[in-house]
Order: C-alpha cells, then structure tokens, then sequence
C-alpha cells in the first residue's frame, strides 16, 4: 500500500496546526494549554508519522536521543519545567520566551513519538507513551484541582482559567499519549512472533 498520501495529509495537518496553536497560546492559561496540547499531542504526532523513516525522522537522526524511554524524560522535564509558575510567567510576558516554550513543546513531542513510531521500538513505546499519559494526567489533575491559583500573572480570573486549563491538559493530554499507547500495543500484539522486534 502506497502511504505517501497519508503521509502529505499528516504534514499539512501538522503544520496547519502549528499557527492555530500559536494564536491560542496569547489567551490566558487555557489558551496556553491548548497551544501545548496542539504542540505536542497533536502536531508532534503528525508530523512524526509524515517523517517516519525518512531523511528527517529524529528516530533515524538521532537514535540514542530518540528513544522511547529517553525522549519520554526529556518530554516530561520540558513540560514539567515550563509549567513552574516563574517560567509561565516567562512566557506570559516575553515573546522570545513564549517562542522558546512552544518550540520546545513541539520538538519535545516531535522526538518521542518519532521514537515510539519506529518499528524497532514498540515494546518499548507502548511503556513511554502510558508513562506520558501518567505525568500528563498528573500534572492536568495539579493544576486544575490547585484551590488557589498557581499563576498569578494570569489576571483575575485566573483560578477559573487554570481549572479550564487542567481540564484540558487531562482530557487532550492523557487521551492522546493512552490512546497512542494502547495502539502501539494492538499493533505489538497483532505482530507475528517472529516478526517482532527484539
């Protein structure tokens, strides 16, 4: 079956994304988490999937780096470190810093599912993708569920906005690294024995 179609369709689709994300990141605390959500549990896969196996695939760049279990760390670090409230604020407030927040976002997200993609890793993309979904879900639970808010800067209705923002980092958030996970698993579980990578 030819995939180059599917493979045009994800690019497009993800880099559509892209600016539509951006613009959402200038809305309070909830825009911010869709742009993130848009960055990384969206874009990211698309474009990996319109990449996979090719010249620019970061699985095939950069195969230490791009590994399932390594680029889950380093995507957990990101997105745990952008959400402390001094580099929010950052953010908030400095274009150079909302430019270096999304752009880490996105490669972030570009470099695991790239790993979690590359047929050499299933087994071990299932594992990085549910332990995403477990901080992602963790992290949404913190944020909404905060009896204050732990951003400040976001004006006065910044306890709602974050609450809205918590939502959506569980829903869009742990759906999407769950899903993607339980379908690396279908896949893994569909794969003949013998040809199932080591």
């Amino acid at each position: 079956m030819n995939t180059r179609p599917y493979r045009k369709i994800a690019l497009a689709g993800g880099l559509v994304l892209l600016p539509i994300g951006w613009t959402l990141s200038h809305h309070g605390m909830s825009g911010h988490m869709a742009a993130h959500m848009i960055a990384v549990a969206i874009a990211a896969p698309l474009l990996a999937l319109a990449l996979q196996g090719g010249r620019y695939d970061p699985a095939t760049r950069w195969p230490r780096l791009a590994a399932p279990l390594p680029a889950a760390m380093i995507e957990a670090v990101i997105v745990w470190g952008w959400h402390v409230p001094a580099l929010r604020g950052l953010a908030m407030h400095r274009p150079i810093a909302s430019i270096a927040e999304q752009a880490s976002f996105l490669a972030a997200g570009l470099m695991l599912w790239s790993a979690v993609l590359a047929p050499r890793h299933r087994a071990a993309g299932v594992g990085a993708l549910l332990v995403t979904s477990m901080h992602m879900t963790l992290l949404g639970a913190l944020i909404g569920l905060a009896p204050r808010p732990l951003y400040m800067h976001q004006g006065p209705e910044a306890l709602a906005d974050q609450q809205v923002a918590g939502v959506i980092m569980l829903l869009v958030g742990g759906i999407a690294y769950l899903v993607g996970g339980l379908a690396m698993l279908g896949r893994l579980l569909h794969t003949r024995p013998e040809a199932r990578p080591a």
